[in-house]
């Protein structure tokens, strides 16, 4: 039986990787889009890879332009979240989050509820999605902040978890 493990995605150069990649790291998916209202919390992700990446958190942004904010090339977002966040953490293949031809990534993430007990459709750019080193997956709204202390103590428990 497939795991959300086994679900490959195209990075940004065209090759494939998958969560399986990650294996005992947790691993933070996060939809994101250079032109939306919300990439400031690029700079707060940024700051989650340089804490807890040597505590074996990776963050992954997964470029979508499913609510037209997303620049049109990986190029011009690479340079984007290069130049304008100095961001380290992978950004891969722009991906559409909701709808009939989603990710299957995302068809397995989107079956977790929220905090609220609501799962389904992603609801805008920047929502979160932890996926812990044993594969469970918390899930955080687009509002909800990277350093948002419900956040923070997700990863924290995640990794101390892993390192137990």
């Amino acid at each position: 039986m497939a795991t959300i493990d086994d679900i490959p995605f195209t990075t940004t150069d065209g090759g494939t990787a998958s969560l399986a990649d990650y294996a005992g790291k947790a691993v933070l998916i996060v939809n994101v889009a250079s032109r939306c209202g919300l990439a400031p919390q690029y700079e707060k992700l940024e700051r989650l890879q340089r804490e807890y990446g040597e505590e074996g958190l990776v963050v992954i942004g997964f470029p979508s332009n499913q609510f037209l904010q997303e620049l049109s090339t990986n190029e011009a977002i690479a340079e984007y979240c290069s130049t304008t966040w100095g961001i380290t953490f992978p950004i891969v293949d722009r991906v559409r989050v909701n709808g009939r031809k989603e990710h299957p990534l995302y068809t397995e993430l989107k079956k977790t509820p929220d905090a609220s007990g609501k799962a389904g459709r992603v609801s805008w750019n920047f929502e979160k999605f932890l996926v812990a080193p044993d594969r469970s997956v918390e899930r955080f709204r687009p509002h909800t902040e990277p350093d948002d202390p419900r956040v923070i103590a997700a990863i924290e428990a995640a990794l101390a978890a892993a390192a137990a």
